[in-house]
């Protein structure tokens, strides 16, 4: 079993590896295989890179993200970041775009409105995190599942089963009309993660939450 001072190593290991993350002005502190991340980066893409780049490494079983967004002192307006959020909405979501709405204060990036499906909401925050002077995303965009169907935990157990990521049979599922809960332990973040991205992907799912936690 790693120690501490075991994933902390790894940990800064993980992060120095990732060719496309800056993590100089980055700090890693662990207790109890809680993963603390302090320090500044630049774009708010740098900070979510961080936070995966720990996930992956294993015997983390938290993660707390205490990164923050510090934009270049040229920050830009926040009606040029709002132009160029709704630009990319449409690049990335040409028909979904329509129902949605960029809001952007001091940098701050509120997105609304209403999709069907949560690649969808998912792809609207990724088109907009990335761009420059970007602090933050704040996603309330709301599902409405144009499918309807009764059987969302044997889609939602079929797709573990296919999954080579994740061990069907360590993981419950839990459904309430569109809402699902995942319940269970798995070994690794990926693994979690991974089952959550997959539940999303069922028809007629309008709500997950994840109690999956990390263990042995």
């Amino acid at each position: 079993m790693s120690t501490d001072n075991d994933i902390k190593q790894n940990v800064e290991h993980e992060l120095e590896w990732d060719a496309g993350l800056d993590a100089k002005g980055l700090a890693v502190a662990v207790k109890d295989g809680v993963v603390t991340v302090s320090g500044v980066v630049h774009r708010l893409a740098d900070k979510l890179r961080a936070e995966r780049a720990v996930k992956r490494v294993k015997g983390v079983f938290g993660v707390a993200d205490d990164i923050e967004v510090r934009v270049d002192s040229d920050a830009r307006s926040d009606a040029e970041i709002a132009h160029d959020a709704v630009t990319a909405l449409h690049m990335h979501l040409p028909v979904s775009s329509k129902s949605i709405k960029a809001t952007v204060e001091d940098g701050h990036v509120r997105l609304e409105g209403q999709v069907q499906w949560n690649y969808q909401r998912q792809s609207a925050e990724a088109a907009v995190r990335s761009l420059r002077g970007v602090r933050s995303v704040q996603n309330q965009i709301g599902l409405q599942p144009g499918v309807a169907t009764r059987e969302i935990r044997g889609a939602i157990q079929a797709a573990f089963h296919r999954n080579a990521q994740i061990e069907a049979n360590r993981i419950t599922i839990d459904v309430d009309g569109a809402d699902v809960v995942l319940k269970g332990t798995v070994k690794t973040w990926p693994e979690r993660e991974e089952a959550e991205r997959a539940a999303w992907m069922a028809p007629g799912v309008a709500n997950v939450r994840n109690n999956i936690v990390i263990g042995p």
